[in-house]
C-alpha cells in the first residue's frame, strides 16, 4: 500500500479525532476551593462568574399596602401536547418548564428549569434600574386571571396583576400555544406615572445532565447575529458579558436543548457562568451553568424558546433557528443525512437498525470511489521492487544532491510507462470524508438518538456502550481491517502504527455515544467484506522480480545480451 495513502488515512483520523478534543471544548474546570454563589437578579455587565455577582434581593414582602394581589402564595399549572408548565403568583414566574416527549433519567419529563438551587432568580424575573423595585415585581403575590382546566387544545393567555398603594403596577400576560415550545410574556410595570421597560431574567439556564462526556456539549452561551453562531464558553464570558445589536434569537443550549430569547428587533441580551459544586463527599464533576437576561429596547411581548434542538421543531420557528444545531462544518452534508435517517426511521422504528441501514446504503455510494483507491494500489504494489530499486541506486546520494532529481526523474518515468498514478489510491478515499464526517457529526448532535434503545444491553445510543461491547468489536474489526489492506512497499514503522491504530480507536471510542461505535463497526465490517470481494475480482497482484545490478551485468557479459534487452526482461 502506497505510503501517502496510509499517511493521508491517519492524519484525517487525527483531524477526527482532534476535533472532537478541541472545536467541540469542555466547559473549563473552576478553580479549586469553588462555592456555589447566587446570581443577581440583573447580571453586572462587568461580572465573569457567579462570585462577582451582586446578592439577590431579598424576598421580602412589599412595604407598600397591596391595592391587587393575592393572600396566599399558589401554583398555576398549564398543560399542552408537549409541556407541562408550572407558574407561581410569586412575582408572576415560571418554576417548572417540562418536556412530554423527552424522558431524564428517571424516566420523568426532562425539566429544563434549575429550580433547586437557592438564590436564584426564576424564569420571568423582572429586573430594573431601582432595587427596591425589583424586590416588590419579583416577590409581591399576583392575582391570577381565569386558568383553563386540563390539557390545553387552543393559544391561551394566563394573566398575573399586581398594585400596591406606593404605585407600583404590574401586569404580566403569558402566551402559550397547545403545539409549541415558544412562550411569550409581557410586562406592563409602572411606578407612580412612570412607565417602565424592564429587562426578562431566565436565570440558570440547563439541559440535559444525563451523561457529560468529550462527545457532548456542555451549557454554553449561543447567539445568532448578522448571519453567524456564537458560541460562548465561560471564557468568552468573563471578556464580553453584554452583546447588543439586532439578534435573531439569544440564549443558552447544550448538546440537545435550549432556552433562547427569540427576537426580530433591536435588544440587548447579557450572560453570566454560574458554578455549581458537586456534594460533599461526591466525587462528581461541578456543573457549569449560564445565566442570561434580556433587555429589550421597546415595550412588547418577549418570546422565549425552551425545548429540543430538534431540525423540524426548529424549522418550524425559522429557517434560521437550525442554525442553533451544531452541525460543523458539514452541514450541508449532516441535513440530508438527518432526513434520510429519520425517513428510514418510519419503516424500521428503530434508530439501532436505521443506523446500520443508513451506514450500508453510504457505503454502496461511495463503493466506486473505494474500489478505484484498491486498484490504484494494486498497481503501486505490482512495482514496489522497481521503486525500491530505483530508490536503492540513490540511496547514497543527499536530498540536496543534484543528482537526487534523476531517481525523481526515474519514478516518474516508470510510473507513466506502467500508467500507475501516485496519487490514484489517496484521491478517491479523501473524496469520501466529507461524508464520513458529516455522518459522525450527525451521530454526536441528533437528538433523535438521545434515550433511543437498540437491543440487549444498549437502552440509549446516545450514551457510551455500558458493557463495552461495541468498540471493543470496532477496534477487533479495525484490527482485522489493517490485516486485509496490501501490505507491500509500507516500511516497517508505518506497519506497526497502522497496527497501533485500532488500538488507540479502541480507547478513544470506550465512552464515545454507542451510536457512534455502532456505525464505526458496521463500517468497518463493510470495508473488510469489499476488501474480500475487490481481492477476489482483481486477482493477486503481478509482482516484478527485478535482479541485483550485478548479477544482470554478469549475464549480461556472459551471453552477449544488451542492455535494452535486459532491460525488458528485468
Amino acid at each position: 500500500m502506497e505510503r501517502r495513502v496510509l499517511i493521508a488515512i491517519f492524519l484525517s483520523f487525527i483531524v477526527l479525532y482532534a476535533y472532537q478534543a478541541f472545536v467541540v471544548k469542555p466547559a473549563p474546570k473552576p478553580a479549586a476551593g469553588a462555592t456555589p454563589t447566587p446570581a443577581a437578579s440583573r447580571p453586572s455587565p462587568n461580572s465573569t462568574s457567579a462570585a462577582k455577582a451582586s446578592p439577590p434581593a431579598p424576598a421580602a414582602a412589599p412595604a407598600a399596602a397591596t391595592l391587587v394581589g393575592d393572600s396566599a402564595e399558589r401554583d398555576v399549572r398549564i398543560e399542552t401536547k408537549d409541556v407541562i408548565a408550572v407558574f407561581t403568583n410569586r412575582g408572576a414566574r415560571l418554576k417548572s418548564w417540562r418536556l412530554k416527549k423527552y424522558l431524564d433519567q428517571q424516566r420523568q419529563p426532562q425539566e429544563l428549569i434549575e429550580n433547586q438551587l437557592t438564590g436564584q432568580p426564576l424564569p420571568f424575573t423582572l429586573s430594573t434600574s431601582d432595587a427596591q423595585l425589583d424586590t416588590t415585581l419579583n416577590s409581591a403575590l399576583y392575582t391570577v386571571g381565569s386558568v383553563p382546566p386540563g390539557m390545553i387544545t387552543a393559544p391561551v393567555d394566563v394573566s398575573f396583576e399586581y398594585r400596591d398603594e406606593a404605585g407600583v403596577h404590574s401586569a404580566k400576560t403569558f402566551h402559550m400555544l397547545p403545539d409549541s415550545y415558544v412562550v411569550s410574556v409581557k410586562a406592563d410595570v409602572t411606578s407612580g406615572t412612570r412607565a417602565i421597560t424592564p429587562a426578562v431574567v431566565w436565570g440558570p439556564a440547563v439541559g440535559d445532565i444525563a451523561e457529560i462526556s468529550r462527545y457532548t456539549q456542555r451549557a454554553e452561551g449561543l447567539l445568532y447575529q448578522n448571519g453567524k453562531v456564537q458560541r460562548l464558553s465561560a471564557k468568552d464570558i468573563g471578556k464580553q458579558p453584554a452583546y447588543e445589536g439586532d439578534f435573531f434569537f439569544a440564549g443558552v443550549d447544550d448538546n440537545y436543548f435550549m432556552t433562547v430569547a427569540l427576537s426580530s428587533g433591536q435588544g440587548k441580551v447579557v450572560f453570566q457562568p454560574i458554578t455549581i459544586p458537586p456534594p460533599t463527599g461526591s466525587k462528581d464533576s461541578p456543573r457549569e451553568l449560564v445565566s442570561f437576561q434580556v433587555e429589550p429596547k421597546r415595550a412588547g411581548p418577549v418570546q422565549f424558546f425552551a425545548g429540543p434542538k430538534d431540525f423540524d421543531v426548529l424549522a418550524s420557528i425559522g429557517p434560521e433557528a437550525t442554525r442553533a444545531i451544531n452541525f460543523g462544518m458539514f452541514a450541508v452534508i449532516v441535513v440530508p443525512l438527518l432526513r434520510s435517517l429519520k425517513w428510514i426511521n418510519g419503516y424500521v422504528p428503530n434508530y439501532g437498525w436505521d443506523i446500520i441501514l443508513l451506514t450500508v446504503i453510504i457505503n454502496i455510494l461511495i463503493l466506486p470511489f473505494r474500489h478505484m483507491s484498491v486498484v490504484s494500489m494494486r498497481k503501486m504494489q505490482a512495482i514496489q521492487p522497481e521503486v525500491k530499486a530505483i530508490q536503492d541506486r540513490y540511496a547514497k546520494f543527499k536530498a540536496t544532491d543534484p543528482a537526487k532529481q534523476k531517481m525523481n526523474q526515474e519514478m516518474m518515468a516508470l510510473y507513466k510507462e506502467r500508467g500507475v498514478n501516485p496519487a490514484g489510491g489517496c484521491i478517491p478515499i479523501l473524496l469520501t470524508f466529507p461524508l464520513i464526517f458529516a455522518f459522525y457529526a450527525l451521530l454526536s448532535t441528533a437528538i433523535e438518538l438521545r434515550g433511543a434503545p437498540f437491543m440487549g444491553w444498549i437502552h440509549d445510543l446516545s450514551a457510551h456502550d455500558p458493557w463495552y461491547v461495541t468498540p471493543i468489536l470496532m477496534g477487533a474489526s479495525q484490527l482485522w481491517q489493517q490485516w486485509t489492506m496490501p501490505a507491500a512497499g509500507v516500511d516497517p514503522a508505518q506497519q506497526k502504527m497502522m497496527m497501533f491504530m485500532p488500538v488507540m480507536f479502541t480507547f478513544m471510542f470506550l465512552w464515545a455515544p454507542a451510536g457512534l461505535a455502532l456505525y464505526w463497526l458496521v463500517s468497518n465490517l463493510w470495508q473488510i467484506g469489499q476488501q474480500y470481494v475487490t481481492n477476489s475480482i482483481i486477482g493477486p497482484p503481478a509482482v516484478r522480480t527485478v535482479r541485483p545490478a550485478a548479477e544482470r551485468r554478469l549475464k549480461r557479459v556472459g551471453g552477449g545480451k544488451t542492455d535494452a534487452a535486459d532491460a525488458q526482461k528485468g
